[in-house]
């Protein structure tokens, strides 16, 4: 099948500022790449991993130089094309798209997973001091969210901040993502101090590099290995230093390789949050396939952004409502 392929980027404002250990954001620049077969488009949009060196242009330059290769629509033969990251991931979104317009099946059923339901989603507390991450906690359980995941930074204002989202959303559940910013830190005794709070999951504490600190240590939350996991072949890696993984379709490089990584894991009796990175809701769809088999959902991508883009999912009530 002769496809044609095209990759642009474009940028989105986010409300406010997205803030967390490693800086802040006041925009995201994501890569959509379509590609067209028989008068049928299919579309995919991937975030640049900005700590893995990524940029929205490097993925540009990624897909057309794929393209001029010789473009596909084997998904198999992608994975072993391009490495994981934002520019697989909006190829392989895209050719997930393009087969389910061209069959006119659900993506879910392309992919043999159950119809996605509406699921609460998290929503994300930037770090700030304490008294601006209680209000913005405050203002997020105004809108519905009952999940809130709280950016720390590794320091000793992290329970005050953790105590201050509790004071404005006292009903909320809470999960934390340290980003790397635990080093140097007694993991467990955090841990602890986390679980008298109610905090019922803590992500990435401590850098791939340094996270063989975590083997065999017994902690009273579940640790999230985000960072520390982006594809299947790394659950070797991470295994008795985490009890759950983070899924995102960027990491992975895709819905194929999430979708992978998500059965592998789940064989492995690991938890699974379901992640994502600053997007628009063109990411989101081929996400929320996987939302069926996640502990946690972390799709907040859109309802970040000032404005999503036109015919975007809708989120109320703290929910994502499936098309």
């Amino acid at each position: 099948m002769a496809l044609l392929v095209t990759a642009r980027v474009e940028r989105f404002d986010v409300a406010g500022a997205f803030t967390i250990s490693r800086g802040a954001k006041t925009h995201v620049d994501v890569v959509v790449c379509e590609v067209r077969a028989d008068g049928v488009t299919g579309r995919g949009e991937g975030t640049p991993i900005y700590y893995r060196g990524e940029t929205a242009a490097g993925c540009i330059a990624q897909i057309r130089r794929w393209a001029r290769a010789g473009a596909h629509a084997d998904r198999a033969r992608l994975l072993a094309e391009l490495p994981p990251g934002a520019a697989r991931n909006a190829l392989d979104c895209a050719l997930w798209d393009l087969e389910a317009r061209q069959l006119d099946v659900p993506l879910h059923v392309l992919a043999g997973l159950a119809r996605p339901e509406p699921v609460a989603t998290a929503l994300t507390i930037s770090l700030a001091a304490p008294p601006d991450m209680e209000r913005a906690a405050a203002g997020a359980a105004a809108r519905g969210f009952v999940l809130l995941k709280a950016k720390l930074a590794g320091d000793g204002d992290d329970p005050a901040r953790v105590a201050a989202i509790r004071r404005g959303a006292p009903l909320a559940r809470i999960v934390v993502d340290a980003n790397e910013g635990w080093l140097g830190r007694d993991v467990a005794a955090g841990a602890a101090e986390l679980a008298a709070q109610g905090v019922e999951l803590l992500e990435q504490p401590l850098p791939p590099g340094d996270d063989a600190a975590l083997a065999g240590l017994d902690c009273a939350i579940p640790l999230c290995a985000d960072e520390s996991c982006h594809t299947a072949a790394d659950l070797p890696r991470i295994a008795g230093r985490y009890r759950a993984i983070n899924v995102k379709l960027d990491k992975a490089g895709g819905l194929t390789a999430a979708l992978e990584l998500a059965r592998a894991a789940q064989a492995q009796g690991l938890d699974l949050m379901l992640g994502c990175m600053l997007s628009t809701s063109l990411a989101i769809r081929p996400a929320l396939a996987l939302a069926g088999l996640a502990r946690w959902v972390d799709l907040d991508g859109p309802a970040l952004l000032a404005k999503d883009r036109d015919g975007g999912l809708r989120y109320s009530g703290g929910m994502i409502w499936p098309d």
